[in-house]
């Protein structure tokens, strides 16, 4: 999968030296913002790791003083199309599930094994009913939001009116200043279902795949990872391995979606106490991230290319992981088409990489 980047662009790190990880490559300018790939590194990760929840009610971005429609219409794009992926995925398998018990039931000895079945089918069908009950809810604030613009739109139209003219009588003072007041109230009503809207995005559960460096990575070197998410934040130390592999202290994070917030990573070589090296800042699209099936996404974090991130992002719709066993069950390989790429790294003892891209 790739996803879009933003559009805007600024000048970060002036310089890296050379070392160990990045002998031999220079860079001037560092470009910020990628777009993300899919690919496979080899991890291993410390045992014991656990999932992240670096928020709380108190972490949730207070309402915004002015509206963004325009990224609102982008995202409700995505979020329905998302939704709609995951209500296609579980019909598939309700469909699966019902052409097994109708085949089981055409043999006698077989219809004890309908039971479990019979039980998912229910699980599946009570998931389904939440699910397009949730894009209806979802729907029906978008539409409000719709109107409560219309209105804004209106009111400001007949402030402008007012305010090119010349003042006139008293009525068409306090009609000016009525449409003030309309306007300052549909504006104050936008932000409340801005915010409404983001709490009903459900949650992205990022899992670390590790850092692939085409030969840049050499066993010692150590990094740190700094996600920041709105007002969410991630940071992730690991290490580079003897057999290559790689060791992080930390393997999942749970963020809450935002709608006009992008996902900034910079990456850090630890060289010594007082001397770290900035490998890249970057700053990712989210909205893509909208899908029923989980993905793999790699980011470019250096401006050449040779270091990149694969993070695993999972999307539930939901706030909370309360998703049918019987959905467990779902494939969870990507259904997309994949072209496959291989590329030889070094030193030898470094394994190739599998880079799958994925298109929608």
């Amino acid at each position: 999968m790739s996803l879009s980047v933003r559009p805007q662009r600024r000048v970060l790190v002036a310089k890296i030296n050379r070392s160990q990880s990045f002998a031999g490559v220079n860079s001037s300018v560092e470009r910020p913002f990628r777009n993300l790939s899919s690919f496979t590194p080899t991890v291993s990760r410390k045992a014991g790791s656990r999932v992240s929840r670096m928020f709380s009610m108190s972490h949730k971005s207070p309402p915004p003083k002015v509206p963004q429609p325009n990224r609102l219409d982008e995202v409700y794009e995505a979020l329905k199309k998302g939704l709609t992926a995951y209500l296609e995925v579980h019909q598939l398998e309700l469909e699966k599930l019902s052409t097994q018990i109708r085949e089981s039931k055409r043999n006698s000895r077989l219809v004890s094994v309908t039971a479990p079945q019979g039980r998912q089918v229910k699980s599946i069908e009570r998931f389904l009913r939440r699910l397009e009950f949730h894009a209806s809810k979802i729907d029906e604030l978008y539409e409000a939001y719709c109107i409560q613009r219309r209105l804004r739109d209106g009111a400001h139209n007949m402030v402008k009116a007012y305010s090119t003219g010349s003042p006139g009588s008293r009525e068409a003072r306090e009609s000016l200043a009525e449409a003030s007041k309309g306007y300052k109230e549909y504006t104050e009503n936008m932000c409340l279902l801005e915010s409404e809207l983001e709490s009903q995005l459900g949650e992205f559960h990022v899992r670390m795949k590790g850092l692939a460096g085409f030969a840049r990575l050499c066993a010692g070197d150590q990094y740190e990872i700094f996600m920041k998410y709105g007002r969410q934040r991630w940071k992730l130390r690991g290490r580079i391995e003897v057999n290559s592999k790689q060791v992080w202290d930390s393997e999942e994070m749970v963020f809450l979606p935002l709608i006009t917030e992008f996902l900034s990573i910079k990456v850090t070589e630890l060289k010594s106490l007082a001397n770290h090296v900035v490998v890249g800042n970057v700053s990712c699209e989210t909205k893509d991230l909208f899908a029923a099936l989980p993905q793999v996404v790699a980011v470019d974090i250096n401006d050449l290319g040779t270091i990149k991130l694969s993070l695993e992002v999972t999307w539930n719709p939901f706030d909370k992981d309360d998703q049918p066993s019987a959905a467990s069950t779902v494939n969870k390989a990507s259904t997309v088409n994949k072209r496959f790429s291989t590329y030889n790294q070094s030193p030898p003892d470094t394994p190739s990489l599998r880079e799958q891209a994925f298109y929608v």
